[in-house]
């Protein structure tokens, strides 16, 4: 079974992912794979993966989305957690869920350019699975996140998303969780709300909006045209979602995701969701929103060692490049 093990100094816990056991010759680059290679996604091959958990059927028949536990789970669903010390280190067995959404039976169509009704089956899906998945006592939370190409780390070109429930709260989480905190103790507001208004005001960073959400550069990104997508209003839980808001989401992601194909010829990319943990109510200090990253540069010695990222492209820079990207129309 996977462990969890936690590093003593940081709290971090990592997935020492035993069933995956690699030896020094599987981390070769592989070939590329044929355009003609089997793929377990398309329809036809449904027998080739475990049977799905929640599916979108049109009425003349066929799938228009599925969702499959992962055939290669980095965590089991099966089991207790049994913490356990050994000597100075905490350890626990590999509890979890890890589940694929396979965005359509389209082998070649990514998300960026399916209909808003079908990106909106797959918002949809995300949301039935994470409210699902919240009735297991034993997860703290769920991440929900998309790779797309092989660089950002897609071992399939099919177009899919994923989820791993945990039995943790990721670290990157709880740092943005601290953070939102100690806003709110001093100034009894949430910092995204207070950063929502003061880039709604300024403009310099916002690249989309619509009536439910802000698409907006962070002022400190990290990475080359990072964008996050955020509420307009106070959410601090992405169970919350109504209709509306899914379909608005929806619109807003292939626009976004459009002009990031536009001006940066299709990137790799990731995105990925970060909202409160799953047995905490409501907060005022949190605020739900995706994190959306093209794959532009390596994370290097200096990014690894001191923790700074050297981000090449002012967030005000690529907002006018993404704001003055032309599509077909708006969503």
């Amino acid at each position: 079974m996977p462990e969890f093990r936690q590093d003593p100094i940081t709290t971090r816990w990592v997935i020492i992912a035993s069933e995956r056991g690699r030896r020094p010759s599987d981390f070769e680059t592989p070939p590329p794979k044929a355009d003609n290679a089997f793929c377990p996604f398309c329809p036809g091959n449904e027998h080739t993966t475990p049977h799905e958990v929640y599916a979108v059927r049109p009425a003349g028949g066929g799938w228009d989305l599925r969702v499959i536990p992962n055939k290669f789970p980095v965590l089991q669903v099966e089991g207790d957690l049994d913490r356990a010390g050994d000597g100075l280190y905490d350890k626990m067995n590999g509890l979890g869920a890890h589940e694929v959404i396979i965005e359509g039976p389209e082998h070649k169509i990514p998300l960026a350019h399916r209909s808003v009704e079908r990106i909106n089956q797959v918002v949809r899906a995300y949301h039935e699975r994470y409210v699902d998945l919240k009735r297991d006592f034993r997860f703290r939370y769920v991440l929900i996140f998309k790779n797309q190409g092989e660089a950002a780390g897609a071992s399939l070109e099919h177009p899919h998303s994923q989820l791993i429930a945990l039995p943790v709260v990721p670290k990157r989480v709880q740092e943005e969780l601290a953070g939102a905190r100690r806003h709110f103790e001093y100034k009894e507001r949430c910092i995204f709300c207070d950063i929502l208004r003061q880039e709604m005001r300024e403009g310099s960073r916002v690249v989309l909006e619509n009536e439910e959400f802000v698409v907006i550069s962070p002022y400190a990104a990290r990475f080359p045209f990072e964008t996050w997508i955020l509420p307009k209003h106070h959410e601090s839980s992405f169970e919350t979602l109504s209709a509306n808001q899914s379909l608005a989401l929806a619109r807003i992601l292939k626009n976004l995701l459009l002009r990031l194909d536009r001006v940066l010829n299709d990137p790799p990319f990731n995105y990925m969701l970060h909202t409160s943990p799953l047995q905490e109510g409501p907060s005022s200090y949190y605020h739900w929103h995706i994190e959306v990253i093209p794959k532009l540069t390596k994370t290097a010695g200096f990014e690894w060692g001191a923790g700074i990222y050297i981000n090449p492209t002012p967030p005000e820079e690529a907002t006018r490049f993404l704001r003055e990207a032309r599509v077909d129309r708006e969503f």
